[in-house]
């Protein structure tokens, strides 16, 4: 059950990553700079499966839900398991809604704020009583760092850290 979630957390940063067209200037901005398809490791660095260590292959494009929006469908993977990961994030009316997996209604997660500043992006998320966000940094044009934290008793720990590369950009043949 843990997994399963610190990997729809990690299915959030992978759907942000793939955009064509958000609404905001400053958010085109910065996923124009981050679309792609990209792979590579992560670990869970705390809770019951702290050390456990992963790798994600990812390729996202446009929503069809909204006009602005992203939907992502790609995989990581633990060993010899595999996991699917899919996300459907949204911007309308200056506001960021999504899921990941099935929502937080089911065994995913749910998107509850956005903000953008620059070459960072972070994102509000929930499932249920579990508060988070997940923060994502284009350390260099094809570097990308996220780490992912929890609200517990009013701090943040983060669970998660990975580095993605791009492999390609989206439409290109790099």
């Amino acid at each position: 059950m843990y997994f399963r979630i610190a990997l729809s957390i990690l299915a959030l940063f992978t759907s942000l990553i793939a955009t064509q067209a958000w609404a905001g200037a400053k958010e085109k901005v910065f996923f124009d700079s981050v679309s792609g398809v990209w792979r590579g490791p992560g670990k869970i660095v705390a809770g019951k499966y702290k050390g456990t260590k992963f790798v994600c292959n990812l390729k996202g494009g446009p929503s069809v839900e909204q006009a602005s929006g992203v939907a992502l469908d790609g995989h990581c993977r633990v060993g010899v398991f595999s996991q699917k990961m899919s996300a459907i994030i949204n911007l309308k009316g200056g506001k960021y809604s999504g899921r990941f997996l099935d929502g937080a209604a089911g065994e995913g997660l749910d998107i509850t704020s956005g903000k953008v500043r620059g070459n960072k992006i972070t994102v509000g998320i929930n499932r249920r009583k579990l508060d988070g966000a997940m923060v994502a940094h284009l350390e260099e044009p094809d570097t990308m760092n996220i780490t992912v934290s929890v609200k517990v008793q009013n701090q943040m720990i983060p669970v998660i850290g990975m580095t993605l590369t791009r492999e390609s950009k989206v439409g290109s043949n790099r």
